[in-house]
């Protein structure tokens, strides 16, 4: 079976921290990784070589669908560059997500070439736009994921999941993955009836400050002291 047929139907756990967080290093990553697995997860998503060597090595062969974000500006790019999606290889990815949206300077079928042909690694597109997603699965990614809808200009700010968004790309015919927002089990669902091949879930699974934080909202304590 392959890594795509692998994915198809299941939830991907996004096991990321970022530089400053409690969760910061790649020791614990891994071992996020690990309770993904516990829980039924079909993949991980992973950022930077150093997280997914230290994933592979906890996981085995679950399928790791790795990126390298890249500073510029206020925001965060997704591995924009080959040599990024090399480094992601060399250390274990079996799917390589980069960023196709405007915000990125080249050609997106340039870069999807030379990953399907240097690398021999199938790619994941993730947009905020369903022209963007048509656009990455013409010029021939494997996967196309609703990721960055709500982090562009050019798309809906809104705070459920852009399901609208997911529901577009798949009936287009792309191979759509659902991201972005996805919090409860039905998000899931609908994300899945949208027709989502697959789904990923982040925050709402491996931090646990956000979810202290979602929960904490709600409490009378909370607009006295906002620690």
């Amino acid at each position: 079976m392959s890594v795509l047929d692998r994915l198809v139907g299941g939830l991907i756990v996004s096991c990321q921290a970022r530089q400053g967080h409690p969760l910061r290093s790649a020791e614990i990553i891994a071992r996020l990784a690990q309770c993904a697995v516990l829980g039924g997860a079909v993949g991980v998503r992973v950022n930077s070589p150093e997280d997914v060597r230290a994933v592979r090595a906890a996981v085995g062969d679950l399928p790791i669908v790795a990126l390298h974000k890249v500073r510029a500006a206020d925001r965060d790019l997704i591995t924009p560059r080959f040599e990024l999606a090399e480094g992601l290889a060399e250390a274990g990815a079996d799917v390589i997500a980069f960023e196709a949206t405007a915000r990125i300077d080249g050609d997106p079928a340039r870069l999807i070439a030379r990953i399907h042909d240097e690398l021999r690694l199938p790619v994941m597109a993730d947009v905020a736009t369903a022209a963007e997603g048509f656009a990455a699965w013409d010029a021939g990614a494997d996967l196309v994921s609703s990721t960055l809808s709500g982090y562009t200009s050019d798309s809906p700010q809104r705070e459920e999941p852009d399901l609208d968004l997911v529901a577009a790309l798949a009936a287009y015919g792309a191979r759509t993955v659902a991201e972005g927002r996805l919090i409860t089990p039905d998000h899931v669902r609908s994300a899945f009836a949208a027709g989502a091949c697959a789904v990923v879930v982040g925050t709402a699974v491996t931090d646990p400050a956000a979810i202290a934080r979602r929960l904490a909202m709600v409490s009378p304590a909370f607009s006295r002291d906002t620690r």
